[in-house]
């Protein structure tokens, strides 16, 4: 799997910043740091069917970091949720595809987010749901690290551990960003991965951009968690990974990027995905 993950993690990258070349400006830091974790999990993780998005049955997954949607219309469109044409249409008028996520517009979108913090909770409250209600299906949470400053993440966290929701799996986006700098220089969470663990949760650190890595994590969730606890995976990551004009750039979280600045970030994705497929 892990080939097959590292290509079609690759192919979200490039399909996710030719959506913003067309538009012309976007989330991209935060949106490139989260990729490999949607290839792992629309590739062969998460229970979901195109053809029914409201599959009662179904996992869900709730983009808590709400901002970082763009990779996740990608990896919807690929698996045959909506046309991939049709998110050229992101952040227009009258558009399915806003720069936030809507569950009320976008197929395959389990919960609006955007206003930070509040995504864990409804997600806690989704696993809570399939619990009582009988329902054999996970609830998966991408949070940020920079998100980790609201206190709703942390009461989130208590009740998860103090109902022991094992179905919950949370991943946090440490890419040691946020929207105006630094994580460290804005207000220092200390060892994240030392807090979680502290407030109850199953917790691993992983590259967060090793599709290996982030698999092996999922696996150990239901495997290594006698307790069962509810789970964080904390995935060590760059903000802009693998988009060459934005990787590395302290004001990376929104972009304004002309066609040349695109091209070149998609030619050089392109190649790299060139480089996985031979390699």
């Amino acid at each position: 799997m892990s080939k097959e993950n590292q290509i079609f993690a690759q192919k979200i990258r490039i399909e996710a910043l030719k959506i913003f070349k067309h538009r012309g400006f976007g989330h991209i830091g935060g949106s490139m740091s989260v990729v490999e974790t949607l290839a792992v999990l629309y590739n062969g993780v998460i229970n979901v069917d195109p053809r029914d998005p409201n599959m009662v049955s179904r996992d869900r997954l709730v983009m808590s970091k709400g901002h970082s949607v763009v990779p996740l219309y990608a990896v919807l469109a690929m698996k045959g949720f909506f046309p991939l044409d049709d998110v050229k249409t992101l952040n227009q008028p009258g558009t399915k595809f806003p720069s936030h996520c809507d569950m009320n517009l976008t197929p395959g979108v389990d919960m609006s987010t955007g206003s930070l913090g509040q995504g864990v909770s409804c997600a806690l409250g989704m696993a809570l749901g399939q619990r009582m209600t009988g329902i054999d299906a996970k609830t998966y949470a991408i949070v940020g690290d920079g998100e980790c400053n609201e206190g709703q993440v942390w009461e989130t966290l208590m009740l998860a551990y103090h109902q022991k929701v094992s179905n919950l799996i949370i991943f946090c986006d440490r890419n040691a960003q946020q929207l105006d700098g630094y994580c460290k220089d804005i207000l220092d969470v200390g060892d994240l991965a030392d807090k979680f663990r502290a407030f109850g949760c199953f917790t691993q650190v992983v590259n967060g951009h090793c599709t290996d890595s982030i698999e092996e994590a999922v696996q150990a969730t239901q495997e290594k968690n006698p307790e069962k606890l509810p789970s964080m995976i904390v995935l060590d990551t760059k903000k802009g990974y693998g988009c060459c004009f934005a990787e590395g750039q302290e004001m990376n979280h929104h972009y304004a990027a002309n066609a040349e600045m695109m091209d070149s970030a998609i030619t050089a994705a392109e190649k790299r995905l060139e480089e996985i497929r031979h390699g």
